[in-house]
């Protein structure tokens, strides 16, 4: 099942900006953030959020598998 993805366009202390699906806990504390669009995968969005930000990484909560730290 798809989901829409965005990444938080401002990077956490660790200088990761995380990605995030709408019904993600998180998400509604992103204050700017920029929309990847739906994918299948949460590999799919952040293989688009490294394109803005190499340092982009799944959220830990909502994509976990892509979570890397």
């Amino acid at each position: 099942m798809k989901q829409q993805y965005y990444v938080n366009d401002h990077p956490q202390s660790n200088g990761d900006h995380e990605v995030h699906v709408t019904s993600c806990r998180f998400y509604h504390l992103m204050r700017s953030k920029t929309d990847l669009g739906e994918f299948d995968s949460c590999q799919e969005a952040v293989r688009v959020a490294k394109r803005r930000y190499s340092t982009a990484n799944g959220c830990i909560v909502c994509c976990t598998p892509c979570h890397t730290r």
